[in-house]
């Protein structure tokens, strides 16, 4: 069994970024072990996922069905939770408001690379399938990792 029973990617917004790493985690991971989430660190509402975000999920035969936009709580972490933020400043906010330090990496930097995953939010749908991309690599990279924590 994996040291970490829950994943949640985080980002800004949880309406882009955050919601297509879950759906790509869920597509790579074996069985269903380790439960995946999503959240945002700034959530005023429950808003819907990307437009632009969803039909790029789909050309990839990827569905992210009935997504709602939820913040980050303190009751969705434990010692169990990896936490992959998309920035190295989304890292830092979480690790200030809710701890564990040792369980809040950046998305790239669990998987030994530098660096943000960048925003594609206010882009057209090519900016949003290089998201995509770069996602689709440090995802498999994490499931491999995480695989080999066992």
């Amino acid at each position: 069994m994996s040291k970490f029973q829950k994943v949640i990617f985080v980002c800004t917004g949880n309406t882009c970024r955050s919601p297509m790493a879950e759906v790509l985690f869920k597509s790579l991971q074996s069985d269903n072990s380790i439960q995946v989430l999503s959240r945002g660190l700034v959530v005023l509402f429950p808003e819907p996922s990307n437009p632009k975000a969803e039909t790029v999920l789909k050309s990839h035969n990827l569905i992210l069905e009935n997504h709602t936009a939820t913040p980050l709580m303190a009751e969705d972490i434990d010692d169990a939770t990896l936490i992959l933020a998309m920035t190295q400043s989304q890292k830092n906010n979480i690790i200030e408001d809710f701890g564990h330090p040792e369980n809040v990496f950046t998305l790239k930097g669990f998987v030994g690379e530098e660096g943000d995953v960048t925003d594609p939010y206010g882009g057209d749908l090519i900016d949003y399938e290089n998201c995509f991309a770069q996602l689709a690599r440090l995802v498999k990279k994490t499931v491999i990792k995480i695989n080999e924590l066992d």
